[in-house]
Parts: structure tokens; sequence; C-alpha cells
């Protein structure tokens, strides 16, 4: 496998192509305007470059990276691809469509693995003819520092797709964890009480987004709810509460906070708008 696409070249797209050029991989990356990818590649850009003057990426390995980075705003130039990674808006109709024309244009041995945080991967991989060679790989915010990667088992993937998802996740220095095809698998499954729960003490007002935030990193998490919130995107944050709180039926326990819809309807985003919980 050497030419991996990426469809979306937001932040979780450009990251994850950035982290594919570095690894010595041919990298398209693609969106559907020109505009779009080209903002995605100058965000690959300032990061490698970034990458350089801090001394952790080497001059020469970035020249390679970025002369192996290609992108395009047409759908067809991906067909070259031995493996698309799809980082588009969690949306199920989208990434069905999406999928149904890569099945179309795509090489017979390609595989088709999807970014998504929260949707079925099986529902995804029910839109193509190849629902075998359908998986899972679920990167972190951001790509470029997040060792975790979630490869994810749909009922139709093939043993010899996971594998080839798992060592392809390694030979990028990432730590693959294969698990099931779950509502939300496992980090995002295990995070809804994390931010539930942050949410309604704020909500209460038993403590503030600093306060919350600063007496959680005690016990040793790297970032406070909020602070996570806001760096993941809190739209992001919100669709990903939505989609489990409809796949468990409404339960109860994992049920969206107000809050959140009120700053999403805000367009209080978190970073992506410079402002969130924070400013």
């Amino acid at each position: 496998m050497q030419t991996i696409a990426v469809l979306g070249s937001g932040t979780m797209g450009a990251g994850i192509a950035q982290v594919c050029a570095l690894r010595g991989f041919d990298t398209i990356l693609y969106d559907i305007n020109d505009d779009l990818v080209n903002a995605g590649l100058n965000r690959i850009h300032e990061s490698i470059r970034k990458g350089v003057q801090l001394g952790k990426t080497d001059p020469a390995t970035a020249d390679s990276a970025i002369a192996r980075l290609k992108t395009t705003a047409q759908l067809s130039d991906l067909a070259p691809a031995d493996l698309v990674i799809e980082a588009a808006p969690e949306k199920l109709e989208l990434k069905r469509d999406l999928f149904r024309h890569l099945d179309a244009l795509l090489a017979p041995s390609a595989l088709l693995a999807s970014n998504t945080s929260s949707l079925s991967v099986t529902a995804i991989a029910g839109a193509t003819n190849r629902p075998d060679k359908v998986l899972g790989l679920h990167f972190f915010n951001p790509p470029i520092l997040m060792a975790l990667v979630e490869v994810v088992r749909g009922d139709g993937t093939s043993d010899e797709t996971i594998h080839t998802g798992t060592e392809f996740a390694r030979a990028l220095g990432k730590t693959p964890v294969v698990c099931k095809d779950t509502p939300a698998f496992i980090v995002n499954r295990v995070a809804r009480p994390f931010y539930g729960e942050s949410l309604r003490l704020l909500g209460e007002g038993a403590a503030d987004p600093p306060t919350i935030d600063k007496l959680i990193k005690s016990l040793g998490f790297r970032m406070g709810p909020f602070e996570l919130m806001d760096l993941v995107g809190l739209d992001v944050n919100f669709a990903v509460s939505q989609s489990v709180y409809h796949a468990f039926f409404e339960d109860p326990k994992y049920r969206p906070h107000p809050l959140q819809r009120k700053m999403v309807d805000a367009g209080l985003l978190g970073r992506k708008t410079n402002r969130g919980f924070y400013e």
C-alpha cells in the first residue's frame, strides 16, 4: 500500500494527510473546492514548518513530505489510491453517498476507511459493494500528536482488512486498538459522561470551566473537558453527543446538555471561531 487519499481537508483530514506524507506515503488530499483544499494545504505546510523550527521534524523529511503531498478538488483524481480515508462531516447520508461514489471509482482491491467518531461503520459500508474492505480508522485531534487510532470492524469487515488497517496505523507510528462497531466505539463512548457531568456542573452553577478543568487535570488528565471541547470543536462534540444519544434510544445518561446546542447555535465553537468556553 503506497498511495493514500484523504477525503476532507479540515482539521482532521489535513492532520491525517500530514501524518501520511511525513511517514513516506504518496498522499492525495481532496475537498469539494479549491479554496478548502488550499486552506488545508496551508495548514499542513504551517504545521510542518513549525515542526522543523521546533526540531521535531528533519528538514529533509519535511521537504520530502511536501513533495509527496498532492491536492485535488476532483473526486476522480482519487482513483489510484490503495486506501481512502474519509474525514467528512459527521452526517451518515453524506458519508454513505461518498462511499457509494468511491466504490464505483476505486480499484476492487482498494480499502475504504472512515474517520467517523460515532457513526456506524456497518451502515456506511452498506452503501458499497465491498463491505469486507470497509473499516473505521478513527484518529484523534490533533492527528500529528495523538498516538491512538481506533481500528473499527464493521459487521462485514474481513480479517485481512483489519490486519491491513492495523499495520497501516503502526506504519504511521500510531497505536492501533481494534474495536467492534458499537456507537461511538470506545473513547467517545467513555467520554460522554466526562463531558456530560462537567456540563451539568457548569449548568448548575457549581463551578466555572477553569475550575473544573483545573480539578480534572489534577487527576492526571492532560486537558480538562472544557479545554478539550474547545480544541475539538463544540459543533463536533455536540454532533457526537447527539449520535450516541440516539443510537442508545435516548438513554438519559447520554442526553446532550442544552448548553451545547445554545453555544453551537450562537457560533461559539471553540478555537476554530476563537471563542467557546474560553476566548
